[in-house]
């Protein structure tokens, strides 16, 4: 059924929601001055470097011209915490918003509830946990993102990763920056990656890729999730299903979180599941910082449990100055990145603009893409 059909029927209630009372608003695919309002981070100095550098600020997704020439009104601002940040000035009487998890504009029920003429919630990249998706299925918005448009970047740096870990490359590297030089510092926890055993909590997209790459390294691999991976892909890869998660976790020497961010996720990796696993494993999380407990991970790393974590996603974000991550000992963390690349922006940017025509024409969006339709959550969302 075309979007601007759906539009004009009933939205259904949340998937074990219990909610009695879903409102409903309409797609209105009809012509009309749209305003649409992007929330990515600023590039400053580092805009004009790279042509292809659409995903911040001053690039808008090169959505600019295009917009503008229909007659749709375009803002675009990093400002999006706050009482009197300039997103909630725009919240009364925006149509669309746009945001990416690596600058996540918290899409709160607080915020739907004063977003009247709200339709329309865009993902730039993978990943709509920003979102109260509850609160968005039961106000009748559709909430849809990028499918797939970076998996490639996020695998390949929980690749990088894990290398970096399992190597001990960073303390070699910091005695490079500060004049030392002592083999002995980073010999002595360096391993090679083969004959190790690794596992991916979570085979979607991203999972599946990551175990394709590790295949050549000559790992054991495993692998947790609620459905087995296709037999040929397993046959491909020597991938073994563990269908029960903490019998997995003291098996592995690398645990790789690829998870979506639900209710039943937040903060599944607690103190208790932690020392479950091997002390002196290695953990890479590129899925969602607020997964983990914060300070067991913290705690963990301090006491050699956990010898190595590395990973890019925080919780909040941006993370504050004082996040227990940023000092604890054993760590390669970064900021929001992996998905961010120049190739991942053009791919997300391409998609976005898709999902936006489509919507000014009434049509369906790509199947995949949504994370709310009609008032049901995804499946991975449930």
């Amino acid at each position: 059924m075309a979007m601007k059909q759906v539009a004009c029927s009933a939205i259904k209630a949340v998937a074990n929601s219990g909610s009695s009372s879903v409102l409903t608003r309409q797609l209105h695919a009809s012509p009309g001055s749209k305003k649409i309002v992007g929330v990515f981070y600023k590039a400053n100095e580092y805009f004009t470097k790279n042509p292809n550098f659409v995903g911040c600020v001053e690039g808008a997704l090169g959505l600019r011209q295009w917009l503008e020439s229909q007659g749709h009104q375009y803002i675009v601002t990093d400002d999006k915490d706050g009482p009197d940040c300039e997103l909630d000035k725009h919240i009364p009487d925006l149509h669309v918003l746009i945001s990416t998890p690596f600058h996540p504009a918290y899409v709160t029920a607080e915020r739907i509830k004063k977003a009247k003429n709200l339709q329309l919630l865009l993902t730039a990249g993978i990943g709509s946990d920003h979102v109260d998706l509850k609160a968005a299925a039961e106000a009748g918005l559709t909430v849809a993102e990028v499918t797939g448009s970076n998996v490639v970047s996020v695998a390949e740096d929980e690749l990088m990763r894990i290398l970096i870990l399992v190597r001990n490359f960073l303390p070699g590297h910091h005695q490079v920056i500060t004049g030392d030089w002592n083999v002995a510092g980073i010999a002595y926890r360096a391993y090679d990656l083969e004959g190790k055993t690794v596992g991916t909590i979570g085979a979607g997209r991203i999972g599946k890729l990551l175990l394709q790459r590790l295949k050549p390294f000559n790992c054991n691999l495993l692998y947790h999730d609620r459905v087995k991976i296709d037999p040929e892909l397993e046959k491909q890869t020597g991938a073994k299903f563990e269908e029960d998660l903490d019998a997995m976790l003291p098996k592995c020497d690398i645990i790789v979180v690829n998870m979506p961010l639900t209710e039943k996720t937040r903060g599944m990796f607690d103190k208790d599941r932690i020392t479950k696993m091997k002390k002196g494993v290695l953990i890479v999380n590129n899925a969602r910082g607020a997964i983990m407990d914060t300070q067991a991970v913290a705690d963990a790393c301090s006491s050699g449990h956990i010898a190595g974590y590395s990973g890019d996603v925080w919780f909040p974000q941006p993370a504050p100055k004082d996040h227990p991550w940023r000092y604890m000992p054993n760590q390669a963390m970064t900021p929001h990145i992996s998905g961010t690349t120049i190739d991942a922006q053009l791919r997300y940017a391409a998609g976005v603009k898709d999902m936006l025509d489509r919507y000014f024409k009434g049509e369906e969006f790509p199947v995949q893409n949504y994370i709310v339709k009609e008032g049901e959550l995804a499946p991975q969302y449930r």
